[in-house]
């Protein structure tokens, strides 16, 4: 209950400071039950506010998108280097990769040709696509993080047609079914929640139009309630808990997705992106990965804690102007983690290492910094000596009986290989991303530091 009172007095806090007239949030820990709260109005007055009721989540949309786009990677359908025109008929732009359209550096700009924001009308996505010939690319290609809703749009019509279906067909198909995200919507019907324009210097509260996105969907069409965003949260950022089978996208290529492409702001590198991902540091080396989204009326934001436990959380406002539920988000989740943290798993015993690498474990020194070299959880893990408790660990996989693949961490990728002595076949020196380890401290030309020049 203390837990509880918590997050709800946190919840109500940004609610009443921010004006929002409906708030819902949800915590999802694999550790614990699923955690839900809404305060305010729904603003119809024959549907009350509670866990059912579904908020317009804009751009957290994009997340979905590039699921579908990995999808099609990891299935051979496309590579992330191929130009979007290879996939899909465009009169423009064919040739910008869809590795650039998913991370924001493609230079196309923001919104598609027209005024559709003070019209409200979209384009349908034939209609999209043929205004591509009237549309600007803004900046180069890979020179820096640029938002492009077109770019979006354009993956996810690129994936309907890989499929042979509609980007709402496919999503409902190949994601929001097999992970049970029922609560993932394009239209809400009557359980959607009222958005509003809060005046700034009255309490007054005006009804916002919700836009059909069109051809933009992709981009910023989805609604949602706060527990099913929540689960979605969770899953991106620690699959193992919510698809651990690998159903709907392999661990390692969200890994790939939560890896920083470009920072959002060169000037305080505050914030990164990934391929359809947002990345955001946070104090004590923990990282959250998600999405925000804004609409007409709407603000949303849902973020997971990258690492084990499924931790996430989602955060859903009836403001177009409730930019607090963006921090909430990660208050949520900062707060839950450090003032109720997970139960402490006792330690066991384990399995010793195969007599074949044993000779590995220990300290080993390589140009002037130390490493320990140890077995845990039944894989060979790396770090330096100064640098623990800091970073997580290389971890390596073996190739064959003395090469090893760093497959985490540090080096990830490169070849560790070691090197015994012909007698006692101990290891008695390894070559890692092709930098000597040996068992004491040398210079470069293999002599120690206290022997004589």
């Amino acid at each position: 209950m203390e837990r509880e009172a918590r997050l709800q007095r946190l919840v109500r806090q940004t609610q009443a400071q921010a004006r929002i007239p409906a708030v819902s949030v949800a915590v999802h820990r694999a550790d614990r039950p699923l955690w839900t709260f809404q305060v305010g109005t729904s603003g119809r007055p024959d549907t009350p506010l509670d866990a059912g009721t579904l908020f317009r989540m804009g751009s957290v949309t994009k997340t979905f998108t590039a699921v579908l786009v990995l999808q099609c990677r990891d299935e051979g359908l496309l590579d992330l280097d191929d130009p979007v025109a290879k996939h899909l008929p465009v009169p423009a732009h064919g040739e910008l990769p869809v590795r650039r359209l998913l991370s924001h550096t493609s230079g196309l700009q923001r919104e598609p040709y027209g005024a559709a924001w003070d019209t409200l009308l979209m384009p349908g996505t034939d209609q999209l696509l043929a205004d591509l010939s009237r549309v600007e690319r803004v900046l180069p290609s890979a020179r820096r993080y640029h938002y492009s809703n077109l770019g979006m749009s354009l993956l996810g019509h690129l994936v309907g047609r890989l499929r042979g279906g509609t980007w709402a067909e496919v999503l409902a198909d190949r994601v929001l079914a097999p992970l049970g995200l029922h609560d993932v919507v394009v239209d809400p019907g009557p359980r959607g929640a009222v958005g509003y324009l809060v005046d700034a210097y009255t309490d007054h509260a005006r009804p916002e139009p919700q836009p059909d996105m069109g051809g933009v969907a992709p981009a910023g069409q989805l609604w949602a309630t706060a527990a099913d965003l929540a689960r979605w949260a969770a899953f991106l950022a620690d699959p193992s808990t919510v698809d651990p089978s690998g159903q709907v996208l392999a661990a390692d290529t969200l890994e790939e997705m939560r890896w920083p492409i470009a920072i959002t702001d060169e000037t305080q590198w505050q914030v990164g992106f990934g391929l359809g991902l947002i990345v955001v540091p946070r104090p004590d080396r923990v990282v959250h990965v998600g999405h925000d989204g804004a609409m007409p009326g709407f603000i949303a934001g849902a973020y997971g804690r990258v690492g084990p436990g499924g931790f996430a959380a989602a955060a859903l406002g009836s403001s177009g102007t409730g930019v607090a539920i963006g921090e909430l988000t990660h208050t949520l989740l900062a707060t839950d983690a450090t003032e109720y943290p997970p139960e402490v798993v006792p330690w066991t015993p384990g399995e010793p290492a195969p007599a074949e690498w044993r000779s590995v474990l220990g300290r080993w020194w390589s140009e002037g910094f130390e490493f320990v070299f140890s077995w845990r959880g039944g894989r060979l893990h790396a770090r330096r000596v100064d640098d623990a408790g800091l970073k997580p660990p290389s971890e390596f996989e073996p190739l064959g009986a003395d090469e090893f693949r760093t497959r985490a961490g540090g080096e990830a990728g490169e070849r560790l290989q070691l090197h015994r002595d012909p007698d006692t076949g101990a290891v008695v020196s390894m070559h890692w991303a092709t930098y000597r380890f040996t068992r004491t401290q040398e210079a470069f030309d293999g002599v120690g530091p206290g022997e004589p020049d």
